[in-house]
């Protein structure tokens, strides 16, 4: 008897398709067919709908490294992160190449790969996420034009707009990481950004959306994905955007995200299993971010 692998299945049934006996599994909820021979061994696997069966989204099923060594090698004008000589997939099914100009990006990604042991931590592959990211949605110029837009409401709520003079503690950190902030972008820009005590009826100049998004309609599929990552990290378009455009480093503006929380910590003390959490994550998320903008043209930064 053939021994079934080890595998995250939620369901298993058998069908005869045109002579041949398949299994078939739901692998978060996404079927595939492995079809069998006469012997009874397992011959291959017939994607029906769903993610691409890729090296990526195997080891998301089975969360078990399948493999002994990473590598990197190069692909024409690009690199390619390898799993025993066999490159890196998208979950869409795209080769994961990037350009050879971002060979720092590359390392990193195949540090991951490298990093993982005998279990798989999904947390632990950030870089492999966005880079994927970057390839499977931010090369379409439809799902650009969606996410700019999503990018621009975050002006409205911004979280360097908002500003308390409850305690000296958040006044001080609030001039330290966002009035600088605020300066860069209105002279850079030419814009004006409205300050609010309230998130209600908190709305920004259309001028400044409109001028704001020329500026990010001209990023690569590499800056568009650091951007977003960087917005839904931070809540905030004007840090992210300085990040993007290498104003802050990913530590700078961990602070500019942090100071209603740096405030209170200093106040209160820091909470633990939560306070010093959030710290690691948020700077996790920011400097996958920036790797991803490695290589990039100096006429692209401000």
């Amino acid at each position: 008897m053939l021994r079934l692998r080890s595998c995250a299945v939620s369901h298993v049934t058998r069908h005869s398709i045109s002579g041949h006996a398949y299994r078939y599994t739901w692998l978060n909820r996404s079927p595939i067919a492995l079809r069998w021979q006469s012997t009874g061994t397992l011959t291959e696997e017939v994607p029906l709908e769903g993610p691409a069966v890729t090296q990526t989204n195997r080891a998301e099923a089975t969360m078990k490294r399948f493999w002994k060594t990473v590598g990197i090698e190069d692909r024409g004008d690009s690199l390619a992160v390898t799993l025993d000589k066999r490159a890196l997939k998208t979950p869409d099914g795209k080769p994961l190449l990037v350009p050879a100009s971002k060979s720092l990006l590359a390392t990193l990604i195949a540090a991951e790969w490298d990093h993982q042991k005998t279990l798989i931590k999904p947390h632990a592959l950030p870089v492999t996420s966005l880079a994927s990211r970057a390839i499977d949605a931010m090369s379409s110029e439809p799902t650009r034009v969606e996410v700019r837009e999503a990018l621009l409401n975050y002006l409205d709520t911004d979280t360097i707009c908002f500003f308390e003079k409850t305690t000296p503690q958040i006044e001080r950190l609030q001039a330290e990481h966002w009035d600088p902030l605020f300066e860069w972008v209105e002279k850079t820009f030419g814009v004006n950004l409205n300050k609010h005590e309230s998130i209600l009826f908190s709305e920004q100049p259309q001028e400044t959306r409109q001028k704001l998004g020329d500026v990010i309609s001209g990023f690569d599929q590499w800056q568009m994905a650091a951007m977003e990552r960087a917005t839904y990290t931070t809540k905030s378009f004007v840090i992210a955007l300085a990040l993007v455009l290498r104003r802050l480093s990913p530590e700078q503006a961990a602070l500019a995200a942090s100071v209603e929380v740096n405030s209170q910590i200093e106040r209160w003390g820091e909470v633990e299993d939560t306070h010093d959490v959030d710290y690691h994550d948020i700077r996790r998320h920011l400097s996958s971010a920036a790797s991803l903008l490695s290589g990039s043209s100096p006429k692209q930064t401000v």
